[in-house]
């Protein structure tokens, strides 16, 4: 039986588990237009409460209707996110975006220092975001100025990491875990530990598992998203 419109237009928390490749501007504009097309409205609100990078996947929350009003809450919740470190490299994004840079040595890095540096992260702690991001300086976006080559002073952020934990180490990957504050670049995070870890190192895997209490292992892809309206 085909849904009445009133559960999107009044407001609904839809849980996305986003592709790679896929930006979440690009995942908010074809929910949007599904829900449109289906019930044939001439508009919807639809938001998402925190952007993930094209490179990441994982759980992206969109809210429809007066739920967009809550957006803001769901942004201030904490984040949940594993990934891979590849260390002993750095690129100008600090993930895969960009080729790398420099190449750095990783043969004194044990088991014990890279224990010992993650829980170094653990708790409040200034954080620099990465140049190459969506944040705004004088009207333009940081990545703009990054992509002309232009310099441009970046304030270092206080950000939270409330678990920073080593999963798998197997030099020069290193997965891991992290739950953080709103605001945490893990970008930022994987460049900062290369550093401490007298080397360097850049993001090359990232996934959303968690934001508050909301779960990735709840969420659907787009396709299903689809498949379930047609239904």
């Amino acid at each position: 039986m085909k849904m009445d419109t009133n559960p999107f237009l009044d407001g609904k928390v839809i849980l996305i588990d986003k592709d790679l490749e896929w930006s979440s501007f690009q995942v908010v504009n074809k929910i949007r237009y599904l829900i449109r097309n289906h019930y044939k409205l001439k508009k919807i609100k639809v938001g998402h409460a925190g952007t993930l990078d094209p490179l990441a996947s994982g759980l992206l929350v969109l809210c429809t209707g007066k739920m967009t009003k809550k957006i803001a809450d769901y942004q201030g919740q904490k984040k949940e996110y594993t990934g891979t470190i590849t260390l002993g490299a750095t690129t100008p994004s600090y993930d895969l975006e960009t080729e790398v840079d420099h190449h750095f040595p990783i043969d004194h890095i044990t088991e014990d220092l890279l224990e010992n540096v993650a829980q170094k992260f653990v708790g409040e702690i200034e954080q620099y975001p990465p140049v190459f991001s969506a944040l705004k300086k004088d009207g333009k976006r940081l990545y703009e100025y990054a992509r002309a080559g232009e310099e441009v002073t970046i304030k270092a952020r206080k950000i939270e990491i409330s678990s920073f934990s080593l999963t798998r180490i197997c030099l020069p990957e290193v997965d891991f875990t992290v739950r953080c504050s709103k605001g945490t670049y893990i970008r930022s995070l994987a460049h900062d530990f290369g550093k401490a870890l007298g080397s360097g190192a850049h993001l090359s895997r990232l996934r959303r598992t968690a934001i508050g209490n909301l779960r990735v292992e709840n969420a659907q892809s787009v396709a299903d998203f689809e498949e379930f309206l047609k239904a």
